[in-house]
C-alpha cells in the first residue's frame, strides 16, 4: 500500500491582495497587485475566494472574487433574511423558528424548501439582490424554478451578505442568523460532515454556513459517492461539476469574513473533496484566526468512527468522510486493533471531532505516527 504522511498546516500566505469594497458596490472586486501571491488552489479544483478584514477593511484574498458559482446551501442565508426582512424574529411562531434554525444550523433542505415556495421562489433572491446591492447573483436557471441550490452566488456577493448581517441588519436579526451559524452541528440534516473548510482549519470563535452539492446521498456522517445525474450548463453557472463552499466569519467580533466556492471534477469522493477545500483554505491569510496545533495526516477506508476513547466498544462520535484529510495533535495507545493484514495498538486525537482513531486507518509508515506527540 502506497503511503504518505502530510505534516503541519500549510504556509500561511507570505503576500496578500488588499482593496476595500463598500457593501453596496456593485463594481468589480478583483485584485489588481502586481505580484501578490495565490491562494493554494490543489489541481483540478475551480475556486473563487474572498477573504475580508472588518478590522481595516480591506480584503486580503481575492481569487476569482466576481465568479458566479451554484451556491448549493449557501442561498439559505438569502432564503432567512428574506423571511426575516419585515418580521420580528422574537415575534415567530415556534414552529417557524425551528425549522429556520435547523435551516441556518444543519442545513436543512426541507425547509429551505418550504420557504422556498412561501415566499416566492425566485422573486425572494430578486428581492435580496435589490436590498443588498448584490452584483453576481441571480435566481436558477430557467426550467429548474424549484431548484434554490441552484442560485448564482459569487465569493463577493457572500461578502456582502455578511456584511450587512454584521453590519446593517437589525440586532435581532443579526443575533439570530450569527447565532444560528455559531451553532452550526457537526453533521448537516441530510447526514453530510459540516466540518469541512473553516471549522476544520481554525479555532473557535466561527460562524459557518456550508454548501455542497453532487455528493449522492448519506447517512449519519458517512457519506456515499454516487452522485446523481447533473444537468447541463445553460446560463454559464456550472451545474456538472461538484460543488463544496465554506464561508462565514473568524476571530473575536467576527473579525474576518471568509468565502470560499469550489467546483471538482464528478469524479471527486466527498472525502476528496473536503481535502481538498481545507488544504486551500489553510493557504489563505485569516486576520484574526487562530490555528490549532497538530499534523495533517490522511485517511484510508470507509465508515471509520471517531470514538471518544481509544477502544472499539467506546462511543462512536461520528464517522470520517471516506479518505478524508485530518489533523492529529497527539496519540496514545490503546485496545489492539486489526484490519486485514494491519494490527496497531496506538490511537490519534482528533481535535476537530474530539475523539480518537485507530491509527490503522491512518496513511503512515508506522505505527506511531511521526512527529505527533503522546497525549
Amino acid at each position: 500500500m502506497y503511503v504518505s504522511v502530510r505534516h503541519g498546516l500549510s504556509l500561511v500566505m507570505g503576500w496578500a491582495v488588499l482593496v476595500a469594497v463598500l457593501l453596496g458596490s456593485a463594481g468589480s472586486a478583483r485584485a489588481a497587485v502586481a505580484g501578490a501571491a495565490a491562494a493554494d488552489v490543489p489541481a483540478g479544483v475551480t475556486a473563487g475566494v474572498a477573504v475580508f478584514d472588518r478590522q481595516t477593511g480591506t480584503f486580503t484574498e481575492q481569487l476569482h472574487p466576481d465568479m458566479r458559482f451554484r451556491s448549493a446551501s449557501v442561498v439559505k442565508l438569502l432564503i432567512a433574511l428574506d423571511h426575516l426582512w419585515d418580521r420580528s424574529p422574537g415575534g415567530l411562531p415556534a414552529d417557524d423558528r425551528t425549522r429556520l434554525d435547523s435551516m441556518l444550523r444543519s442545513s436543512d433542505d426541507d425547509a429551505a424548501s418550504f420557504y422556498w415556495s412561501q415566499n416566492g421562489g425566485s422573486a425572494l433572491v430578486d428581492r435580496m439582490v435589490s436590498r443588498l446591492g448584490l452584483a453576481d447573483t441571480a435566481g436558477p436557471p430557467a426550467g429548474y424554478p424549484g431548484y434554490w441550490g441552484y442560485t448564482a452566488l459569487s465569493a463577493a456577493d457572500t461578502v456582502r451578505i455578511y456584511r450587512y448581517l454584521l453590519d446593517s441588519a437589525p440586532a435581532a436579526v443579526r443575533d439570530l442568523v450569527m447565532g444560528d451559524l455559531r451553532a452550526s452541528t457537526r453533521c448537516g440534516k441530510d447526514g453530510f460532515d459540516q466540518r469541512f473548510g473553516i471549522p476544520a482549519t481554525f479555532q473557535r470563535p466561527w460562524a459557518v454556513k456550508q454548501g455542497w452539492s453532487g455528493f449522492g446521498s448519506s447517512g449519519d456522517c458517512t457519506n456515499t459517492t454516487t452522485a446523481p445525474a447533473q444537468h447541463a450548463s445553460p446560463t454559464g453557472v456550472d451545474l456538472a461539476q461538484k460543488a463544496l463552499h465554506t464561508t462565514g466569519t473568524v476571530g473575536a467580533g467576527d473579525r474576518a469574513i471568509v468565502a470560499v466556492f469550489t467546483l471538482q471534477s464528478q469524479s471527486t469522493t466527498f472525502g476528496a473533496a473536503y481535502t481538498n477545500l481545507g488544504r486551500l483554505v489553510r493557504s489563505l491569510n485569516v486576520p484574526g484566526a487562530t490555528r490549532p496545533p497538530g499534523a495533517w495526516f490522511s485517511t484510508w477506508g470507509s465508515g471509520v468512527h471517531v470514538r471518544a476513547d481509544t477502544t472499539t466498544h467506546s462511543a462512536a462520535l461520528t464517522a470520517l468522510p471516506a479518505g478524508v484529510e485530518v489533523q492529529v495533535s497527539c496519540q496514545k495507545q490503546g485496545e489492539t486493533v486489526t484490519d486485514g493484514p494491519y494490527t496497531n495498538d496506538w490511537w490519534a486525537y482528533l481535535p476537530l471531532y474530539g475523539g480518537y482513531v485507530t491509527n490503522i486507518y491512518m496513511k503512515s509508515p508506522d505505527n506511531k505516527l511521526p512527529g505527533v506527540p503522546t497525549c
